[in-house]
């Protein structure tokens, strides 16, 4: 069932959500891992995930946290502004985007997390939205129109440009060889950029693919 709902992330606008947010296992049963943090609280508005290989997954909503296969949920940090979040190929770094940072922090064996810090800086006064990694360790994150890359060192390598403000982004295929990009916004059959309402969220989308020399990490689905 959908209900209308504020995105907090655009206090003035309308659009739809699930109602209640629950985080699932859909492989290979069906199962809820949770559906509120400890204090009972609802998840609220889930942004991004990415599944560990504990079983657990972090995920995003206003801050980042952690659930475990037990279905038990941790604050990561919920004093930054977070939407992206990503692990390392080799589970060992979390990355999460803090509006034009991007902050890593050490994942631990139990899935906790130490030694936060700033691992790179977005340009052009870009924030950060959705990412995903490569086999080498290369992030790539969405910022305005465009995604950014950078190496496994936080050293920016170039940017990737978008017609349409980019999203979220991923790596797909049997070999993982294309860039899926998402841009805020669509043309309708009559060529034009579809619109809605006033007051009410356009959610329209347009996705754009790229084949690419480097592959995607392939020991997840993202």
């Amino acid at each position: 069932m959908l209900r209308t709902c504020t995105d907090p992330g655009r206090p003035d606008t309308l659009g739809p959500c699930e109602e209640p947010t629950k985080l699932a296992v859909l492989a290979p049963e069906m199962r809820i891992l949770a559906d509120s943090f400890q204090n009972g609280e609802a998840l609220g508005r889930l942004n991004d995930l990415v599944a560990d290989s504990n079983g657990g997954a972090y995920f995003t909503s206003g801050g980042a946290y952690h659930v475990n296969r037990d279905g038990v949920v941790s604050t990561i940090a919920d004093d930054i502004r977070a939407n992206g979040i990503i692990l390392s190929p080799d589970d060992r770094v979390l990355y999460v985007t803090n509006g034009g940072a991007i902050v890593a922090f050490d994942r631990l064996g139990d899935g906790s997390v130490a030694n936060r810090r700033n691992f790179a800086m977005l340009r052009d006064g870009g924030s950060g939205d959705g990412m995903a990694v490569d086999s080498a360790g290369r992030l790539y994150v969405t910022a305005g129109y465009a995604v950014q890359v950078f190496s496994s060192g936080g050293e920016f390598l170039g940017s990737i440009p978008t017609p349409r403000r980019a999203i979220s982004t991923a790596f797909s295929g049997p070999d993982k060889k294309t860039l899926h990009i998402v841009g805020s916004g669509a043309r309708g059959p009559d060529g034009q950029d579809m619109v809605t309402a006033a007051g009410v969220r356009n959610n329209a989308k347009s996705i754009y693919r790229i084949s690419t020399i480097a592959d995607g990490y392939r020991g997840r689905p993202k």
